[in-house]
Formats: C-alpha cells, structure tokens, sequence
C-alpha cells in the first residue's frame, strides 16, 4: 500500500483530475478530423480527401497564426490569477477578445489574396484545387468565431475549469460532426458540406463558451470598469509576447505545410495517404495536449506566484504521465492502425499507401512527447523568447532533410524528418529549462 501511495499520491490525482477532462474534450478534435476525412473518403476520388487536407492546412495557417490568442491568454491570466489579481485576469481576456475580432475581419477581407497565394506554393493537382477552393470560401466566414474562440479556451484553462473545456470542445465538436454527415451523407455536398458544418458550429460556440465563463466571472469578483485594457506595460508586455508565440506558430505550421506540399508532389494517392496517417497524429498530439495544458496551467500559478518548488513539481508530475500516455498511445496504434486506415478510406490504393507508412505515424507519439511538454513548460512560465528561438531552429534543420526526401524521391523519408522535427522540438527545449526556473522568493503552499 505504501508503495502504491509513493507512485500514486494526491499530486499524481490533481494532475489526472485537471488532464484526463482535458484529453477527453481534445479527443474529439482529432476525431473531427477523422471524421472530415472519413465523409469525403468513401466518396468516388480520392481528391476530395485531398482537399480537405489542403483546405484545413490553409485555415490552419491563418487562424494559428493567431495561436497567441489561446496560449497566451491561458499563461497570462493563469499568472494573473496566481497574484489574485481578478481586474487583470479580466483585462486578459478582453485584450484577446479585441484582437480576435479585429483580426477575423481582416481574414474575410483578405480572403482572395490568402487562397491564391496558398494555391502558389502547395501546386495540388487541377481537381484538388478546385474542391479545396470550394472548401476555402465556405469555412471562411468562421474566422471571427473561430478566433473568439481560441481566447475563451485559453482562459478557461486558465481558470483550471477542465469541466468546462471538457463540455466546450465535446459540445461544439460533435455538433460539427453531426452536421459533417447531414451535409456530405444526407444532402451531398462533398467538401462545401463539411466547411458549412464547421462555420455554424464555430459561432454555435462561442455562445458557449461565454456562458462556460459567467460562473469563473462570479466567484473572481471585481469588475469590467478600470481593468486597464490600454495599459501601457501591459500591452508593451503583450506584444512581445504575442510577437514571440506568433513566429513560433507561424515556424510550427510552416512545418506542416512543408509535409503536405511535399507529399503532394509525391501524387494524389500519397498525398492522400499521408492526409489520413495525420489523423494519427491529430489523436496524439491532442492526448498530449492535456498533460501540456495542464503543465501551463499549473507552471503559470506557480511562477506567477514565484514558488519554485511548486514549479518544479508541476512540470515533474505532468511530464511523467504524459511520457506514460505516449507510450500507450503508440501501442494502441500500432495494434489497430490498419483497422483504423480502413474506417478513414475505403480507396484500395490510399489504403495500400497508408498501411506501407503506418510506422512512421505510430512513431509520432514517442518522437513529440517531450515537444508538447516542455511547450506547456515555457508558455507556463511565458518565457516565450528561448520557445521561439528553438522552434526555428528545430523547423530549419527539418526543412533541409524534409527537401532531401523530395529530392530522393523518398515519402518514407518525408515521415522520417516529420519525427525528426517533432524530437528536436522536445531536445532542445530541455536543454534550455534550468534557465527558466524560478528563484522562488516565497515560501510554497
């Protein structure tokens, strides 16, 4: 007994009971995806699937490009309710706000230049730009929401409310999936259908989440008046911040985009392949998601508070469950990846191309555990300067090996430099963290 308490204490079930919600809700997100795939993989072509990879991997590059509405949101708030500041917790949230807003307009009036220049540099085949351009216009009009809400699951994470974030993305999500089979399966409209589903299911959500926030806005107290949202330092501090985690998205999603524009130069049927192996990696890197926010969430309290012991325990205890999700994960794809392949496409050649590079997308879990973890870590901390650095660094070396594939011709050597990428992610930010750790000039709770 005594030795299942010393492995299994109270820390290891505060951890669970703030990540387990949190990996729940973001499973759906990956099953989205899978979803999405699997409307568009049992039509007649295997272009359809195709676009809806090149389609997602656009919005992908616009809307996280404005990934600091969520991580910093969650790492400032967090420190802010750390100091129980509430009117800075509060102003947090509606300088994110404004932001989102703002720049989700701007994406629709920026529409035309944005899909030309993203055709450009993917160069699909003729079918797949057509139906991808078709996707384009539709999911376009979610911009705003899409944005918003980025600010309020960053701020309820922040709040340590894993229920709520559990209840947002289960809700908004599984409407978007319901609605992906009403409008492809029920009134056949191919890859518009699964755009129009996610533009309703967007604003559908940020009613939701706005209603998820009313009971944390209570017990914080304080007020919406004189919360300083122009404040000089603060929004000095924010631009920097926002300034490091968008060259740091920016660098992360280019990598993505490197991997689907280089594997469509490899043809449709690998193009495809690869687009359904990458749910493979959307169901992990989601799972590992949990244990990075929950790290963010607690290393944010902790460093706001400037508790070194707490900090270190934090990041100690998420990583060594989230080291034992990994693993379990790889397993459970590597026993039923062919199974899954085959619920994703019903595409004789897409399957055969999938099953000849499942290992590489089984591998992903184990090569990006660290990655994801010590990204929580830093954006906990919101030392987001050393974060963006080692991001480029990391995204540099794999666009050379990634060309090297291209180059021999390779898709085996594709999928090795994407694992590449995702342990340099991990390497790198390790050895930076003895510098981040705090001093810790107060004694712990």
């Amino acid at each position: 007994m005594s030795r299942t308490r010393r492995w299994f204490g109270k820390g290891d079930r505060r951890v669970l009971a703030l990540t387990l919600p949190i990996i729940l809700s973001n499973a759906t997100v990956p099953l989205l995806g899978a979803v999405d795939t699997a409307v568009v993989g049992h039509l007649d072509s295997p272009h359809y699937i195709g676009a809806v990879a090149v389609g997602a991997l656009i919005f992908s590059y616009v809307f996280w490009s404005f990934g600091f509405l969520r991580m910093a949101t969650t790492g400032l708030a967090a420190q802010a309710d750390g100091r129980r500041d509430p009117n800075g917790v509060r102003a947090v949230f509606v300088r994110a706000a404004l932001i989102a807003v703002t720049a989700g307009l701007a994406v629709m009036l920026l529409q035309w230049p944005i899909i030309e220049l993203a055709m450009a540099l993917i160069q699909p085949t003729a079918a797949v730009e057509a139906a991808a351009r078709d996707y384009f216009h539709v999911r376009i009009w979610a911009s705003p929401a899409t944005l918003m809400q980025y600010c309020m699951l960053g701020w309820l994470l922040a709040m340590r409310d894993a229920r709520a974030v559990f209840i947002f993305q289960v809700v908004l999500n599984s409407l978007n999936m319901f609605l992906d089979i009403l409008f492809v399966q029920g009134f056949g409209w191919d890859v518009k259908g699964v755009a129009g589903a996610t533009v309703i299911a967007d604003y559908s959500g940020v009613m939701l989440g706005w209603f998820l926030m009313q009971p944390h806005l209570k017990r914080l107290g304080g007020t919406w008046r004189g919360i300083g949202i122009f404040d000089r330092t603060q929004l000095a501090r924010l631009m920097k911040i926002n300034g490091d985690i968008f060259v740091r998205t920016m660098a992360l999603t280019s990598a993505f985009a490197i991997f689907t524009s280089f594997s469509a130069r490899f043809g449709e049927v690998t193009l495809a392949a690869n687009a359904v192996l990458q749910n493979f990696l959307m169901f992990g890197s989601f799972a590992l998601d949990g244990f990075a926010h929950a790290a963010e969430t607690l290393v944010g309290q902790a460093y706001g508070a400037e508790r070194r012991k707490q900090f270190l325990w934090a990041v100690r205890k998420t990583t060594i469950w989230a080291i034992v999700s990994a693993v379990v994960m790889a397993a459970i794809f590597g026993l039923a990846g062919p199974w899954i392949i085959d619920g994703l496409t019903s595409i004789p050649e897409v399957r055969d191309a999938s099953y000849s590079y499942l290992l590489w997308a089984v591998m992903l879990p184990i090569t990006g555990v660290l990655g994801f973890q010590f990204d929580g870590v830093f954006l906990g901390a919101m030392q987001t300067k050393h974060w963006r650095n080692m991001m480029l660094l990391s995204v540099a070396i794999y666009a050379g090996m990634a060309w090297g594939a291209v180059v021999a011709d390779s898709n085996h050597l594709l999928w090795a430099s994407f694992n590449a990428f995702f342990l340099l992610r991990g390497v790198t930010l390790a050895v930076l963290f003895p510098t981040i750790i705090p001093a810790g000039r107060k004694a712990t709770a």
